[in-house]
């Protein structure tokens, strides 16, 4: 078996919830509407750090097409599917991108520099201690 080479993505990604190796850019996020039998799926023009398995017909909710189950690269667990050909016209524009289900990606936004501040009133020192 061959060496794993794993692309490093620069900016706000979302990331295999397993491992988590980067899979996508936010910027590359087409649709938020999708969904599959697990829940939420988001459409992406392009994902990376992914390996696709076999091509198979399946029916969806939107008519037949041709997809590929893919797999993180670094751990294997399956975060969605790829669209290789659509039978119907109005979904020709899925062709060539990737659907990763929102269940088994996370959002990690980095929040350097940023701080948490405790809104909540104090227990200790209240007006009510003092009666």
């Amino acid at each position: 078996m061959g060496r794993i080479f794993v692309v490093e993505l620069e900016g706000r990604c979302y990331k295999c919830k397993f491992c988590k190796t980067h899979l996508a850019l936010f910027s590359d996020c087409v649709s938020r509407a999708f969904r599959c039998h697990r829940g939420k799926a988001y459409l992406f023009n392009n994902a990376v750090n992914t390996t696709a398995g076999t091509s198979e017909e399946r029916m969806m909710l939107s008519g037949l097409h041709t997809v590929a189950d893919i797999f993180c690269c670094s751990c294997g667990q399956i975060v969605g599917w790829k669209y290789e050909s659509a039978h119907e016209n109005s979904q020709k524009y899925k062709e060539g991108k990737f659907i990763l289900e929102r269940g088994r990606i996370v959002d990690e936004v980095d929040f350097s520099g940023e701080f948490f501040v405790d809104s909540r009133p104090s227990m200790s020192g209240s007006d009510g201690d003092d009666a």
